[in-house]
């Protein structure tokens, strides 16, 4: 069964909390992550992308960055911006988005529970990528971001859940820049938290990695770093856990993942609409935007033309749970059977497009001949991603997206 453990968070004062939190630190380039810490002194942006607060041109990488990751987390400390509770507990960090709201209960999981693979994963990771989080972890003796968890859900648990957003004012409670609401709350009484520590023992068998994989690959790591080096080592140190945000399954849903070709192989627009319909039923829509309707069929942009593409029988295997992704049908049959786009990790060929900025991104990037075609696919469904992780299986590359984004500095996990 999964562990997921109170803990004693470091939490903004709530005239900040706004201010003070941001996006993860992955969905943007420096300069972006400037412009949004512009006139916030309190940002932590100047935690997670220190770079920002550093001479232009320093290596994002270097030991110049994390040392003022460090001076820049001290300071929010030091000016009492971040205090810590007293008491271990866990709190509820819940996202608005299209009056559709998600609740997640904020613990600390396991970094044995990552190894001994009761924590699953459904992505591959970078090493280079572990290893920038991994040092930053250090450095800062912290998780200052939060993952993103899921668990099959537990009525019990939503029921605790409930009460508690219904009964209590929440800690933070706004509206972010991008329109999202975020709402925290602190479990305040110890039978709460005890019933909740409970019944994650009891009735959560495994966590699953939404999204997050680097961060927690390098959680667990710095996990196994400190055990070696500590000779008195007893398991119940801190740093053998790291903080994530764990939400039930039922209460998720997956953002569609597309993807834009910059060429078709030497083909015309007549020969690849031809050797499409070997695989595909191909039906035009014409200029208005189509988007797909359920799982095997696809949107094609091309030529300021929209097409449905209907995988035809026998192209796909819907008892794989591999095989039955659509990222899986329009890989293989598309990208490379048709276009020769043989390693979707390396090519420089194709770009992928979260379902955030709407299908008019994708007609937007065709029609300025950056990119010569685009694919718009279907959702996956959270019952897939389950399964797959179930499994031990890996999804594609740039499968999933989910929307909101965890807001960092809600809470931050410190590791003694």
């Amino acid at each position: 069964m999964a562990t997921i453990r109170p803990f004693k968070g470091v939490k903004p004062i709530q005239s900040i909390a706004k201010d003070l939190s941001c996006l993860p630190y992955d969905v943007m380039n420096s300069e972006e992550a400037a412009k949004m810490a512009k006139g916030k002194e309190c940002s932590l942006l100047r935690v997670t992308k220190a770079e920002i607060d550093c001479p232009p041109g320093t290596d994002v990488h270097s030991e110049v960055v994390y040392n003022k990751s460090v001076e820049n987390y001290n300071k929010l400390k030091e000016k009492g911006w971040l205090v810590q509770d007293e008491d271990a507990k866990y709190y509820i960090y819940a996202q608005t988005m299209d009056d559709r709201t998600q609740y997640g209960i904020v613990g600390c999981a396991s970094c044995d529970d990552y190894h001994n693979g009761i924590i699953k994963k459904h992505e591959l990771t970078r090493p280079d990528k572990e290893d920038d989080r991994m040092i930053l972890t250090r450095y800062t003796n912290a998780n200052i971001e939060p993952v993103f968890f899921s668990y099959r859900a537990v009525p019990e648990i939503d029921n605790i859940v409930e009460i508690i957003v219904k009964t209590r004012k929440a800690d933070y409670n706004f509206v972010s820049e991008d329109g999202f609401g975020h709402h925290f709350w602190s479990i305040n009484d110890a039978p709460t938290n005890k019933r909740l520590e409970e019944l994650f023992a009891k009735k959560v068998p495994a966590t699953y990695v939404a999204d997050g994989h680097h961060r927690t690959a390098a959680a667990a790591r710095i996990g196994l770093e400190r055990k070696a080096k500590n000779p008195n080592h007893t398991g119940n140190e801190e740093y053998n856990y790291f903080m994530a945000v764990h939400f039930p399954d039922n209460q998720l849903k997956i953002i569609d993942y597309n993807r834009v070709v910059k060429d078709l192989n030497g083909l015309t627009k007549e020969q690849f609409l031809s050797k499409l319909n070997d695989y595909f039923i191909v039906d035009e829509k014409g200029s208005e935007i189509y988007r797909p309707e359920k799982l095997h069929n696809f949107s094609l942009y091309i030529d300021n033309n929209w097409y449905s593409l209907t995988a035809r029988p026998g192209t796909y295997n819907d008892n794989d749970p591999i095989g039955v992704l659509d990222v899986t049908i329009l890989s293989q049959l598309v990208l490379n059977n048709i276009l020769g786009v043989e390693d979707l990790r390396t090519t420089t060929r194709v770009e992928f497009v979260g379902g955030i900025r709407g299908l008019g991104e994708l007609k937007k990037r065709v029609d300025s001949n950056e990119m010569k075609v685009a694919f718009a696919l279907y959702p996956v469904s959270m019952n897939q991603l389950l399964d797959i992780a179930d499994t031990g299986n890996i999804m594609p590359p740039k499968t999933t997206w989910f929307e909101p984004k965890l807001r960092s500095g809600l809470v931050i996990h410190e590791l003694e």
